[in-house]
């Protein structure tokens, strides 16, 4: 049984449709049968769902058409929602484990619409060099006079770049050519490309993530890649984001983004809306 969940719903609407198979109980597939799952149901990303015994964490692993991924936070989200749409109660908390790492989703429900969240783990920050900013921003067409500086690599699980441009508008108009996206990003081991615009003062932010490498040429919302902006602005005053993303491909998504002090760099609390959308 694959349940469908829309991720990172922009009031109500939109969201990236994400594949959800419960595997607890049920005979083991494939990685090669779980690779095809979102391309059979439409969706960019799977997530397979595994409960323990009482008392340990909920196992989730995350599969794109190019394979197994280690970490992927909109799949997160439709999990958390995807628990908490099977039992009562308006807030819940689960214990999960993804690539040896337990943390926990909270939820809280009204109605069919459901708010998940969680902390997605250490981000580690670094700006990006020349050699790996400038194939990127000519494979994805930036208009002259609109690429600010302080573009970075950042890795939860694995490294992505994030490309900051002066407006929302500059997020809106990029052409990228996906074939040399992709080249440049697998000769860098890059998992994608995560563009940005310049935050506004309340901290709202239009971005686009493109991920050919993985078989997604343009995810209708990325959780990662907002968690590794947020630590990225966290020394720059701004301590919460809204992220809009989906709008060039019909798909509004709107993801939030916190961050605080910790002992080893900022914690990163995302979040998104999420609902069960059908079976």
């Amino acid at each position: 049984m694959i349940t469908i969940v829309r991720a990172c719903l922009r009031d109500g609407r939109g969201g990236s449709p994400t594949a959800v198979v419960d595997e607890s109980g049920s005979p083991t597939m494939t990685d090669a049968d779980r690779s095809r799952v979102p391309g059979r149901v439409g969706a960019s990303h799977a997530v397979f769902v595994r409960r323990a015994s009482a008392g340990e964490p909920v196992g989730l692993r995350f599969f794109a058409a190019e394979g197994e991924l280690p970490a992927c936070g909109h799949a997160t989200v439709a999990a958390v929602a995807f628990l908490a749409a099977q039992r009562p109660g308006a807030e819940q908390e689960f214990r999960l484990r993804v690539s040896g790492r337990t943390f926990v989703g909270r939820a809280v429900r009204a109605g069919d619409l459901i708010q998940a969240a969680f902390d997605p783990g250490p981000v580690v920050v670094r700006d990006a060099t020349s050699a790996e900013l400038g194939p990127v921003v000519d494979a994805l067409g930036v208009a002259p006079g609109h690429l600010l500086s302080g573009a970075c690599v950042a890795s939860l699980g694995r490294a992505r770049i994030l490309v900051p441009v002066s407006t929302p508008d500059a997020v809106a108009g990029l052409g990228p050519r996906l074939d040399r996206l992709r080249a440049a990003c697998d000769r860098l081991g890059l998992l994608g490309c995560y563009v940005y615009s310049a935050p506004t003062r309340s901290g709202g932010v239009v971005a686009r993530m493109f991920a050919p490498s993985i078989g997604v040429p343009e995810d209708i919302a990325n959780v990662n890649s907002t968690a590794c902006l947020a630590a990225r602005l966290s020394g720059s005053g701004i301590g919460r984001l809204s992220v809009d993303m989906g709008d060039v491909v019909g798909q509004p998504a709107t993801i939030t983004a916190s961050a605080r002090p910790g002992p080893t760099g900022p914690r990163i609390l995302v979040g998104a809306a999420a609902v069960v959308a059908g079976r």
